[in-house]
């Protein structure tokens, strides 16, 4: 078996290495690190947890142990797609290079330009950036890249996930044609086969294990889930999620929660800690400092469960995760496999359980390809959440259209009840009002005994408006002085709404 002093490291890089706790090396490192060392361009496929962070940074502390940077010009470029990616290979570049007097600079969003400039300023040995941030301090003036050695990206594959291609092809073009390229990645998509046979010379491909394959101390598990109801899925289904939770007990010692929307990390955040449970949501709309925070207290075991979306899934090295829940089946296979990589890391024991729904079956359907084997399922721990085909269909006929809802009356008597046929009135009144509009009765004369006011007042009103007072007198004559043309207001309604709109301006 080969051991790290068997690699041609330099001594101080292997001292390093040593008091980390590492002597053998992962077979992606065992064929990466050999022609990194000799300078030749690496094309590097492996799956997720597997040590490829290592494979570029112990050659390139070896080559860069000898020269000095100058100002603004970096001697190394590492291009990662997520801050939280570049902030874990800047911490294994201050493990492995602590006995080499090297030099390094964080480019990330959500830190100040001033501080960062400050350190390109003095000039660095290595430079650890995202595209996009990198991208902003050329444009800015504050950066050269003529000067760049060896070339590094990181999760290839992701950063064409997240679009980030057109933005790696620029950055090529402004760094030395003669300089070192090493891709790594945990997938090769035939887009990333373009691009590293334009960028890179004849690179050494080494694969250790088939693309976008599990790690096989992961214990895998499928619950497929339907909700009783369309409007109660998201409630059942974060049920059903405390369950599998609990279900698992002490053995569940901290865990990633995978959502695909920003949106649901947020929700199931709040509810996992409204029902007691320890957890924290991390995504890219949070700020970075809140990130960092998050980030750092589940590495450190004060914060039990990580809610997260993808931003999480790529690189994260946390190296005792126990489980990974998949709240929502990721919409790409190959995530799968890089959220479920985040637990059974370094030969440890992991589990992974996700929640599939009818809607995720297309989805489900494409990782199972993906894996070539079936995930096992699990019974659904709260029982059928669906009710049977005929229950549902006798729910949803009795069902009342939401958009006709039943009048309720201002006493409080309840609802009307829909029925099929029309009800039977309750009297002549209501038949009367059911009943077509009879044409307008003839003008009353203008003196009415049993009703002074209204005639005085209709002599006042305008002419144009006379058929119209006649025909509301005759209703409220014919109800007894109640206005017909009140509705609406059930059995019990008050003499004082009764009086029409002429006998109040009268008064």
């Amino acid at each position: 078996m080969t051991k790290f002093s068997e690699l041609n490291l330099n001594p101080k890089v292997l001292k390093a290495v040593e008091e980390a706790g590492y002597d053998t090396p992962t077979p992606i490192q065992e064929g990466a690190i050999p022609p990194a060392l000799e300078g030749r361009d690496v094309l590097g496929i492996a799956q997720t947890g597997t040590g490829k962070t290592a494979s570029f940074t112990l050659p390139m502390i070896t080559l860069l142990a000898r020269g000095r940077a100058r100002a603004r010009m970096p001697r190394s470029l590492v291009l990662c797609p997520t801050r939280e990616l570049a902030a874990q290979v800047a911490e294994n570049f201050d493990i492995y290079a602590k006995y080499v007097k090297l030099t390094k600079a964080l480019l990330i969003g959500g830190v100040s330009f001033k501080e960062q400039d400050l350190l390109i300023d003095k000039g660095v040995d290595v430079l650890i950036a995202t595209p996009g941030r990198l991208l902003d301090h050329f444009e800015r003036g504050k950066l050269l890249l003529t000067g760049v050695q060896v070339m590094v990206v990181d999760e290839a594959d992701r950063m064409l996930d997240m679009g980030f291609i057109p933005d790696i092809e620029r950055i090529f073009s402004l760094t030395p044609f003669t300089r070192q390229t090493l891709f790594f990645s945990a997938t090769m998509a035939p887009e990333i086969e373009r691009i590293t046979n334009t960028f890179l010379s004849g690179p050494a491909r080494i694969e250790v294990a088939r693309q976008a394959s599990a790690s096989e101390t992961i214990e895998q598990g499928v619950v497929m889930f339907k909700a009783s109801r369309r409007d109660r899925e998201g409630t059942e289904k974060r049920e059903l999620l405390r369950k599998l939770i609990d279900n698992e007990g002490d053995k569940c010692s901290n865990a990633i929660v995978f959502c695909n929307r920003k949106t649901d990390v947020d929700i199931v955040a709040k509810s996992l800690k409204k029902y007691g449970y320890d957890a924290a949501p991390i995504h890219g709309d949070l700020d970075q400092s809140q990130r960092t925070k998050t980030l750092d207290g589940f590495r450190e075991g004060s914060l039990r469960f990580l809610i997260a979306s993808d931003v999480a899934a790529r690189g994260l090295d946390v190296p005792a995760v126990s489980h990974v829940f998949n709240f929502d089946v990721p919409s790409h296979a190959e995530d799968y496999v890089h959220r479920i990589g985040r637990t059974g890391r370094a030969g440890r024991d992991g589990k992974a359980l996700m929640i599939c729904s009818p809607k995720d079956e297309k989805n489900f359907d494409a990782i199972e390809r993906l894996l070539q084997k079936d995930i096992p399922r699990v019974d659904n721990p709260l029982g059928e959440s669906a009710p049977a085909a005929s229950d549902s269909a006798q729910d949803a006929s009795s069902e009342p259209d939401k958009n006709s809802k039943p009048r309720r009356s201002r006493g409080g008597r309840g609802r009307t009840k829909p029925t099929d046929k029309a009800p039977e009135p309750k009297s002549d009144v209501v038949a009367a009002e059911a009943a077509p509009e009879a044409p307008a009765p003839a003008p009353a004369p203008a003196k009415m005994p049993d009703a002074p006011q209204e005639a005085a007042q209709d002599e006042k009103a305008p002419q144009q408006d006379t058929s119209r007072n006649n025909n509301n007198r005759n209703r409220r004559n014919d109800r007894g002085g109640r206005d017909n043309n009140v509705v609406g207001m059930g059995d019990h309604m008050p003499s004082f709404i009764a009086k029409s709109f002429d006998e109040r301006r009268a008064g």
